[in-house]
């Protein structure tokens, strides 16, 4: 329980104005004020964003040289290799290009290292293979290659022509690749920065298109291709976890209404097995939760390979039998997670000393490298500190880790600090994958957790959860959360609305659910409305609430809930206090 609780500032008259000039309900109103959008123009800009405001592909630093080179390699006959990642944007990246190429009768085919064998990115040896079998290609990295500077250099040596197209992190040395795509180069004005890989390649094949059209359109069968990309492109921005705002929302937004009207094949398979109606408008829950889980499971397990195939295959047999085998190496994916979160737990609690650090390392010979970074997220929620898992090798005494940052903490500048502990690393400040020698590891906690006490902590203001609004739980229609609806798609920077009720009840005994008892379902009353609430990864919080019986203040996010054909309105329960403790409600 945070209970670190921030109300918007509430201004009656001006939410009466909003209200009326845009013909929307107060609730709307308020959370709109909340978000700083008082002035119903702006506010109405929000609300109708249009893909008519995506910025133009060929503004993006390096897209035009890239798509000149990609348009002259298809003249030439060319092979094109699309150098891919293993996770669901590096997935829906490669399909992305992969598409474009063969719909323009390119002869094309991609590459994804093994997770397991290759690790992330660029790697020498595969460029060495690449070259030798047909050293005329061009190679394409996706979602990956901003910090080969290395493999760039072997590439250049052997006359392989290779563009780089990324969204992470640079370092101060660029690869010397013969093009790079990035929105974040040196002495760049592009105006949104914060694209993820599947936004890049989605830019560049944008490009493409267009060079094979007029110039200025794509032909009628690419602009088709163009808008079932906008959801590949959607599906990757949402896994990618980029803040979703400005030309991410709009992807999003537009790419949400792709899938639900023109799904790939295969998708449409994945979403069979997800428990997702055909033709169901989706959001940013069924993308997070469902579909990109079971696509992330077969790069986790060393099978990315099987995804972008799912991806981008029509063969409905294949489809069909690629959905169910994801589906199964999800279950598998989760079976390992639970394993892992546990020893973890056990880990910490056995050594007390680390209790002072501020952060966690954690390393262990029977960990699965492609599970430790979900598990890692939930090591740190559970014990607020930036933590990182390494999967140790007893072949090489070496480790590959996984790390997740907690409070705003920046990983890779305390990875940066801590280099000369590590083999390599990469990565951003919420997410980073390091490789380790075993007999360093004592060293680079030390460290690490060093750094972390000098680091700049993050603000009250920053800690502090912002609620848009007080409400009653009759308030929470349905119409009104459809109505709010409007301000999504929700993510990263752009939450559902968060709202606070008070003198809140229990209906019925909380119960857990899922797999290990990890979430927990209840009924709240308030009044005569009751209204049921999930609380995701928050089972443990089952005996605590039945024990103190309320009445309890609540901190949800409202949603609405679809069963077998219903529709019902669902809060999730983010945090709550008890209103009989001491401790008063923050304002």
């Amino acid at each position: 329980m945070t209970q670190n609780w921030r109300f918007a500032p509430h201004d009656e008259s001006q939410v009466r104005r909003l209200s009326s000039e845009m013909r929307i309900s107060p609730l709307l109103a308020q959370v709109l004020i909340a978000r700083g959008l008082q002035d119903a123009a702006a506010a109405r800009s929000f609300i109708d964003a249009r893909m008519t405001e995506l910025l133009e592909p060929c503004s993006m630093p390096g897209v035009e040289s890239a798509s000149d080179r990609i348009v002259a390699a298809l003249k030439d006959k060319r092979r094109i290799t699309i150098y891919g990642d293993y996770d669901v944007d590096g997935m829906t990246a490669t399909s992305i290009l992969l598409q474009c190429i063969t719909l323009a009768n390119g002869k094309c085919d991609y590459f994804i290292p093994n997770r397991l064998d290759d690790g992330y990115g660029l790697n020498c040896d595969a460029i060495r293979q690449l070259h030798e079998e047909d050293p005329q290609r061009l190679l394409i990295t996706v979602d990956c290659g901003i910090t080969s500077v290395q493999e760039a250099a072997l590439a250049r040596e052997l006359g392989l022509e290779l563009i780089i197209t990324d969204h992470h992190q640079r370092a101060e040395e660029l690869p010397a690749a013969d093009c790079l795509v990035h929105p974040r180069l040196p002495d760049s004005d592009y105006e949104f920065p914060h694209l993820c890989g599947a936004g890049v390649a989605l830019k560049l094949a944008w490009a493409v298109c267009q060079k094979l059209g007029d110039g200025q359109k794509a032909s009628p069968q690419m602009r088709e291709y163009l808008k079932c990309a906008v959801g590949l492109a959607a599906i990757g921005t949402i896994a990618d976890v980029v803040p979703l705002v400005g030309q991410n929302r709009i992807l999003v937004r537009y790419g949400l209404s792709a899938l639900a009207e023109r799904a790939p094949l295969g998708l449409q398979e994945l979403m069979k097995v997800a428990e997702i109606k055909a033709g169901q408008m989706l959001d940013t829950e069924d993308i997070g939760f469902a579909i990109a889980p079971r696509l992330n499971a077969a790069g986790r397990l060393g099978q990315a390979r099987l995804a972008v195939e799912l991806l981008t295959t029509s063969n409905q047999d294949r489809a069909s039998q690629l959905a169910a085998y994801l589906d199964e190496l999800n279950k598998n994916r989760r079976t390992v997670e639970r394993r892992i979160f546990k020893q973890a737990k056990e880990m910490v609690e056995e050594n007390v000393e680390w209790e002072e650090h501020h952060t966690l390392v954690l390393a262990h010979a029977d960990w699965h490298p492609g599970v430790i970074g979900i598990v890692a997220n939930r090591v740190s929620e559970h014990f607020e500190k930036p933590t990182v898992l390494i999967a140790l090798d007893a072949t090489t005494r070496t480790g590959q880790g996984s790390a997740r940052s907690f409070a705003g903490f920046d990983l890779h500048a305390g990875f940066s600090s801590c280099s000369a502990h590590l083999v390599r690393y990469g990565g951003h400040q919420a997410a980073a994958g390091l490789k380790i020698e075993e007999d360093k590891i004592e060293n680079f906690r030390q460290a690490f957790a060093e750094y972390a006490a000098d680091a700049p902590k993050p603000s009250e203001d920053e800690l502090l959860v912002r609620i848009d609004a007080e409400v009653c739980l009759n308030e929470i229609t349905k119409q009104a959360v459809r109505e709010l609806d409007c301000l999504g798609p929700s993510g990263q920077e752009n939450p559902r609305p968060q709202f606070v009720a008070t003198r809140v009840q229990l209906a019925e005994p909380p119960r857990t659910m899922g797999e290990g008892g990890r979430h927990l379902s209840l009924v709240f009353q308030q009044h005569n409305t009751k209204i049921r609430a999930i609380a995701f990864g928050k089972g443990e919080w089952a005996t605590q609430m039945d024990e103190d019986a309320g009445p309890f203040s609540i901190s949800f996010a409202p949603g609405i809930n679809r069963f077998r054909g219903f529709e019902s309105v669902q809060l999730q329960l983010k945090d709550w206090v008890s209103e009989k403790s001491e401790a008063s409600i923050p304002s």
